[in-house]
């Protein structure tokens, strides 16, 4: 069995190896691909190795010749639905299943911080589960991984692709914004971003810009029309996400059983009508189909709505139907 553990484990390093030698070879186009097939490999023997040191079967119980596959294994070794590690995870396992799909290099600044946080999960776990240093196989230095911070906007994914995968691709991206931010853990995502401030305090700034001659490099603030992509990121789910986290931070507990869900969102949209408000939800129609998108300020609202009596909100919205 020992050997059976070693050979899967071995595996899996070396899984591990090649996809961060994939994803950091500048001459691949086809890294993030290639990274999320290796990555998700590394994470499946690593943890099935870690199911045979606790004498649990690896296999199907009722096809002995197959094994489980690797989302069955991450739910039997992170039973709790809403640890980080296995939310980054199913994460990049969703992207792996799309990959022959969709063409995905264009994300790669939006999908780099949940590849961070997967190797950084998958070092700390190898020595967690099976006291082995990742480091004695490779360098330190080779852990982190080198992003191109190219990212297009949503104007320019539409232009170069077709509605159907536009959408696709920026839902996706809207879904990695909003769930980083929410969960704001370094186990489901590590940020690459550069953040700039206005300073009237010369002696603070990294660089001056200006408005006048006075300056090299000017800057001008100009009002334009909103993308609802950008404006109304929230997919239905997330709204739920969003909403259950923030009540968790503020320890607040609805008076209903279940808590904050789809049953809950819903009265809460009808009864606001919240479809009708463009403040608060934007309608997409790509051909036959339709769907809704919400606002940032949506999810406030609800939030709000709930911290003023939350013991009877749900109550108070089935009495009004």
């Amino acid at each position: 069995m020992e050997d059976l553990i070693s050979r899967l484990t071995d595996k899996s390093i070396e899984a591990f190896i090649l996809g961060l030698e994939i994803y950091n070879k500048p001459t691949i186009k086809y890294r993030i691909e290639g990274f999320s097939f290796f990555i998700v490999n590394a994470w499946e023997l690593m943890l099935k190795a870690t199911l045979i040191k606790r004498g649990e079967s690896i296999y199907f119980a009722d096809k002995p010749d197959r094994t489980l596959s690797i989302e069955s294994v991450v739910r039997k070794i992170y039973t709790d639905k809403n640890t980080r590690i296995r939310l980054n995870l199913e994460k990049i396992i969703e992207l792996r299943n799309i990959s022959t799909h969709y063409i995905t290099e264009d994300y790669e600044v939006k999908y780099a911080p949940l590849f961070q946080a997967c190797v950084l999960n998958f070092v700390n776990e190898l020595q967690r589960f099976h006291k082995i240093d990742i480091t004695q196989y490779i360098a330190q230095n080779f852990l982190t991984l080198s992003a191109r911070y190219e990212p297009l906007s949503n104007e320019e994914i539409r232009i170069k692709y077709s509605p159907e995968i536009a959408e696709k691709l920026i839902k996706q991206s809207n879904e990695i914004d909003v769930l980083s931010a929410e969960y704001n853990s370094d186990k489901f995502a590590i940020n690459i971003k550069q953040n700039l401030y206005i300073t009237k305090k010369k002696t603070e700034a990294d660089f001056v810009v200006g408005i006048d001659s006075r300056t090299d490099t000017k800057v001008a603030i100009v009002k334009d029309l909103k993308d609802p992509s950008d404006t109304h990121k929230y997919s239905y789910q997330n709204v739920i996400t969003a909403v259950q986290e923030r009540l968790k931070k503020k320890n607040i507990r609805l008076g209903y059983e279940r808590g904050f869900t789809q049953y809950v969102l819903n009265l809460v949209i009808d009864f606001y009508d919240i479809k009708q408000n463009i403040k608060y939800a934007y309608e997409h129609i790509i051909g036959n189909q339709h769907s809704f998108t919400y606002s940032q300020q949506f999810v406030d609202f609800v939030v709000t709505e709930i911290e003023k009596n939350p013991h009877n909100f749900v109550e108070s919205l089935k009495k009004s139907k």
